[in-house]
């Protein structure tokens, strides 16, 4: 099972970011430019672990439960936007921030290293947080969209109260991927 570690969003934020896509989207114009990400898949990673076993799953499990008890509820602030690469005409992806909070790296640095111990590779690249909106498929025309992203890069658009962790499973298909909760662990 193809499987990563997440915090899931409150139906708050998802509805401001519904909001945001529905406003980029008609700059699309009907020409499907950029594949939107769907109520469904808005979640904020903080590890991707890949194809693991029923019993690899359990193990995750417990380590999450271990690792709950380490951490207290925190406030999860989204904060403007952006696109990877940065500032380039040519963006594969347009995301919305997450203002950085304490809390979150030592969650995300501690889930790297217990996952490490159970032999997922460390992630290379520095954690950036930010919750991906949508993926460009074809960069003609998207000037409108960038400015719009670039419009949005310093305003607030929300906050919500993260008080669990989420192990997900992601089933792949043509209509676009599917997620189910394998299991949550509250932090304590």
């Amino acid at each position: 099972m193809r499987t990563f570690i997440a915090i899931n969003l409150s139906q708050e934020i998802k509805k401001t970011l519904s909001h945001l896509i529905d406003e980029l989207d008609m700059l699309d114009k009907g020409k499907k430019k950029i594949r939107w990400i769907k109520q469904e898949g808005k979640h904020l990673t903080l590890k991707f672990l890949g194809e693991i076993s029923q019993e690899k799953a359990l193990e995750i499990k417990n380590v999450l439960e271990r690792i709950s008890e380490k951490f207290k509820p925190f406030i999860l602030k989204i904060k403007g936007t952006g696109r990877f690469p940065p500032g380039g005409k040519n963006p594969r992806v347009l995301w919305v921030g997450i203002e950085e909070e304490k809390t979150l790296f030592a969650l995300q640095s501690q889930l790297e290293g217990e996952m490490e111990k159970l032999g997922f590779p460390r992630e290379q690249r520095k954690f950036r947080p930010h919750l991906t909106l949508g993926r460009v498929k074809t960069f003609s025309s998207l000037r409108e969209t960038l400015l719009l992203i670039d419009k949005y890069r310093e305003r607030n658009l929300g906050e919500m109260d993260v008080e669990k962790i989420t192990f997900i499973q992601s089933v792949l298909k043509p209509t676009g991927a599917e997620y189910s909760v394998i299991s949550e662990v509250e932090l304590k």
